[in-house]
């Protein structure tokens, strides 16, 4: 009898111990994957789909044109000078290259040599002209088309005080009406004084600006500024 019992448990236990597992027999792999990894790639796939953007470059702006204007298309200047020395032409030559002016000497006829420019000679040629107001000295080559010119710098030398007269027998030659006139001098130490005002007188209808005297060294730039303040409708270059 005991013994038919132990046989009837020993069946039931088997039994129950074949029911266990899964449901389906199918086996069921555990997911091993490090659980931050889909987090991880599904960040790089949105990276991915989105590139980031590449800076634009910033635009430069192109710097303002600073090209100093010259004379006016329709103003015409002339540089008119007499230099017996060489101490009157560089001044000259300043004022015509920075404002894009022409150039032009005034010639004697006759050269004065350096005996003639012995001013503390009496007989001298210098000193027989500039102790006569009418002496004027023969010019070699007029101006062409003085018409032409709105605004012309006449430079000169002082003797005596005053604009050699060769300066009075060139401006005696054309007809200034409209034009304006500007007296540039050269000396060591005597000022334009009343050589300006003298020559005035000589050209009806010219408007005369103030005039200024120079030392012999005076650099273009100082020159240039001097025009500058003059109100001209010309730039210095």
């Amino acid at each position: 009898m005991t013994a038919l019992l132990l046989a009837l448990l020993a069946v039931c236990v088997l039994t129950a111990c074949a029911g266990e597992g899964s449901p389906s027999g199918a086996v069921t792999t555990p997911n091993t994957a490090n659980p931050s990894s889909e987090t991880v790639s599904g960040f790089a796939s949105s990276a991915a789909s989105e590139p980031t953007p590449v800076p634009q470059p910033t635009p430069v702006k192109e710097p303002a044109d600073e090209t100093t204007p010259g004379p006016d298309a329709d103003t015409k200047v002339l540089v008119a000078y007499f230099s017996a020395t060489g101490n009157t032409r560089p001044l000259a030559e300043y004022l015509a290259e920075g404002l894009s002016a022409d150039l032009y000497e005034i010639v004697p006829e006759k050269p004065y040599t350096d005996a003639d420019l012995n001013y503390s000679d009496s007989g001298s040629r210098s000193s027989v002209e500039m102790n006569d107001p009418n002496s004027r000295p023969a010019v070699s080559d007029p101006v062409e088309n003085m018409e032409q010119y709105d605004i012309v710098f006449v430079g000169y030398p002082i003797w005596w005080g005053q604009a050699p007269r060769i300066i009075s027998a060139f401006l005696e030659s054309y007809d200034w009406s409209g034009k304006t006139i500007i007296p540039f001098c050269t000396s060591g130490s005597s000022p334009i004084g009343s050589s300006a005002a003298s020559l005035e007188s000589l050209t009806a209808g010219a408007d005369w600006l103030p005039g200024q005297r120079f030392s012999s060294d005076t650099n273009q730039e100082e020159l240039l500024s001097w025009v500058d303040g003059l109100d001209l409708p010309l730039t210095a270059e």
